[in-house]
């Protein structure tokens, strides 16, 4: 009987910011992936005296740690009973994408993180400094980067496993990088955010190095970690109205989207490193000091998409994927 190693992976409970967690299931090849049972009171998902929380199977890969057959398994958390758990925010998205499936929206989610050693951002002196960021951004050479060899088994992990990156570069603090996945829609990128995020932990794990996905890791004159969130329906990629439309239209939600937008994100968006506040609203052609950003090639065209540059880094994609869909596709 040939067997194979499914990795079970799901989003836990934690706030305000909610862990991956995972476990190997051995089942017969061939076999369907079942629904299986956890210890929610491990997870801030239940408590002890009804504790059983249901992992049902939404995404599969292959898992560039083990063999061949072996697979990566993206789970949504239910109840006992069949229904959504509260904390699965992917089945809050899931009807959202449905009902605006006619407007074909794609998203790309251009996910920024900082490595961290010792509670210290890697590539920096030991509990000192480096030179103010200017060089650092796709930087070159050993005393501008740090981990780029967590980042390239990283990327070849991604493309191993089928996932939707389409880029990396470092960024402008040491220490500091970034992955594109998509343009996918609104479940995939999402699903494939996730378990990007879900390989990256687990390499980094072997250079014992933590992945801080933390809006604001260094204080003071350093920008902070975003996840700008590029965005198009099929209206936006025909016509600049569409584009002004969509941007119109966030701005009428500007509390909304902040309270979607991740966790600590005051920090981040202060209106200096290349943010708006939080607690203003603005779009402009090729402007990244602006909520939203209209790339300069796409006022050329008059059609294309938008960037929006408020989510943090430690965003749960499947809540801005949605929000950004009821907003611009009125769903």
């Amino acid at each position: 009987m040939s067997m194979i190693r499914a990795e079970y992976i799901w989003i836990d409970g934690t706030e305000p910011d909610a862990l991956i967690r995972s476990k190997t299931k051995v089942i017969k090849k061939g076999k369907d992936l079942p629904d299986w049972g956890f210890d929610g009171s491990s997870t801030n998902q239940a408590t002890g005296d009804a504790s059983d929380c249901m992992l049902r199977p939404v995404f599969t890969c292959p898992d560039p740690f083990r063999g061949p057959d072996d697979v990566l398994v993206l789970c949504e958390v239910n109840l006992v009973d069949g229904t959504p758990h509260p904390t699965n925010t992917r089945a809050q998205c899931r009807p959202k994408a449905e009902a605006a499936a006619a407007h074909d929206t794609w998203f790309g989610l251009e996910q920024e993180y900082t490595f961290m050693k010792g509670g210290w951002p890697y590539g920096f002196p030991e509990r000192s400094f480096p030179g103010p960021q200017g060089p650092y951004y796709c930087g070159v050479g050993a005393t501008l980067v740090a981990g780029r060899d967590i980042v390239e088994k990283h990327l070849e992990a991604c493309l191993y496993a089928g996932l939707g990156i389409s880029g990396i570069n470092a960024e402008v603090m040491p220490g500091q990088w970034e992955f594109q996945i998509g343009p996918l829609t609104a479940l995939e990128c999402s699903d494939h955010v996730w378990m990007a995020r879900y390989l990256l932990y687990r390499i980094a794990e072997t250079y014992d190095v933590e992945v801080s996905l933390e809006g604001k890791p260094m204080r003071g004159d350093w920008n902070g970690a975003g996840c700008h969130t590029n965005f198009s329906t099929k209206e936006m990629r025909e016509s600049y109205d569409a584009i002004i439309a969509a941007c119109e239209a966030l701005g009428k939600r500007t509390e909304y989207h902040i309270e979607n937008y991740g966790h600590g994100i005051e920090e981040r968006l202060t209106g200096k490193h290349e943010t708006a506040s939080y607690k203003t609203f603005s779009y402009g052609v090729s402007d990244r000091g602006a909520s939203i950003r209209i790339p300069w090639q796409c006022a050329i065209d008059k059609k294309g998409y938008a960037e929006d540059r408020r989510p943090n880094a430690n965003m749960d994609p499947y809540r801005v994927t949605r929000v950004i869909l009821e907003t611009i596709c009125g769903v």
